[in-house]
């Protein structure tokens, strides 16, 4: 189906949509292949995405989304995901136990750690603490630059930056601790952003932009839900794709602590900043109720006008796609590049999208009533 069609492709959705349907994806490495098969099973619903936000591999995943025409972009995320997991490739795996399939696991992570990843990041020849201090070398222990080939390879720069899909990315820069986004509706994008959305210290480089140089923008916050947020001009189904979930097990291993402080360090951020900004939107929907009470000599008074700007929101239906970790996946999940994890993964994504459409009637309900909800509708 063409781009051309945009309002068939809305109706033949399993849901009614509102006006701006927007993908927000966050950071973790080699789970970002999870949010491939959330785009995959969203584009086979004909869920189309007008507005792509990212950090980290998200903004990856998101640039390739929106450097590509709706036919061509899953096949690149195919494409990207193949090679970055091309080194372990997919090998039998007989009857095992979780801790043995674990131990695979952290081996294929060990050997990332060792030899980079493929179209990715390379390991540097020295030690950064061998090189001169101020160099490129002594601030990383990898060099990324493979991923400029593999990014420009698979991106329609000119498409990414003049196209229908709008692309948002966070970094950080470093010297003045900001977070900035990149946003195509007033930035030109190309590479380097995306690199600088994805530069992870201490282990890849930081990546210079006019002057400034950045690191990942999951330094400060591992999602772009604030910006997609505060740049709202129309009513909005959001899809935040989170790659660690607040919630598991006790850990019994050392393995399993390493594996469960990751999750609730970045998923923490992840929650406490989604929950700020849904109870804020929550709050100004009373004062919109409140200011419809008031009588009419004044709607005219300087102090109700402002706080009528203040509380003036669009609706927004805010659905996580949270991927909830195998038994074995630890402390190493997102930098472990097997092609066998990235089709578990993926096909992980899809199974997501099929139960949220499943459980969609109460969200349909929401969008149609214009209410601020979030729902969390991928529980097993």
């Amino acid at each position: 189906m063409s781009e051309a069609d945009p309002q068939r492709r809305r109706s033949l959705a399993p849901m009614p949509l509102p006006p701006k349907v927007a993908l927000v994806l966050q950071g973790g490495g080699a789970l970002g292949s999870f949010q491939g098969g959330i785009f995959e099973a969203l584009d086979e619903a004909h869920i189309p995405i007008d507005w792509v936000a990212g950090i980290s591999i998200g903004a990856v995943n998101a640039a390739i989304i929106a450097g590509n025409p709706p036919e061509r972009r899953v096949a690149r995320l195919k494409e990207m995901w193949a090679i970055l997991t091309s080194a372990l490739p997919s090998f039998p795996i007989p009857l095992v136990t979780d801790q043995m399939r674990e131990l695979l696991n952290e081996w294929s992570a060990g050997m990332v750690a060792t030899a980079g990843v493929p179209g990715f990041f390379s390991p540097r020849p020295w030690p950064p603490i061998m090189a001169i201090p101020g160099t490129i070398e002594a601030l990383s222990f990898y060099d990324t630059t493979p991923l400029i080939e593999t990014l420009n390879g698979l991106v329609d720069w000119d498409l990414l930056n003049d196209g229908p899909v709008r692309l948002s990315v966070g970094a950080v820069e470093i010297e003045s601790g900001n977070f900035r986004f990149f946003d195509t509706k007033h930035d030109r994008i190309d590479h380097r952003h995306i690199m600088a959305s994805g530069a992870l210290p201490p282990g890849l480089p930081p990546v210079e932009i006019e002057g400034k140089w950045y690191w990942d923008g999951g330094v400060v916050s591992n999602t772009p839900l604030s910006h997609v947020l505060d740049n709202q001009t129309d009513d909005m189904l959001i899809f935040q794709v989170d790659l660690f979930s607040s919630k598991g097990a006790m850990p019994r291993t050392m393995m399993d602590v390493n594996a469960r402080a990751k999750e609730i360090q970045y998923s923490s951020r992840t929650r406490t900043i989604s929950d700020q900004l849904m109870q804020g939107r929550k709050k100004r929907e009373v004062a919109q109720r409140v200011l419809a009470k008031l009588p009419p000599e004044l709607h005219d008074d300087p102090d109700v006008k402002e706080l009528t700007a203040i509380a003036h929101d669009h609706a927004v239906a805010l659905v996580q796609m949270i991927y909830r970790a195998n038994a074995w996946e630890g402390g190493s999940r997102d930098y472990e590049f097997s092609e066998r994890t990235r089709l578990e993964h993926w096909q992980a994504g899809r199974d997501a999208v099929a139960r949220t459409i499943r459980n969609s009637a109460v969200l349909a309900k929401d969008i149609s009533g214009r209410k601020t909800m979030a729902f969390d509708l991928n529980r097993p």
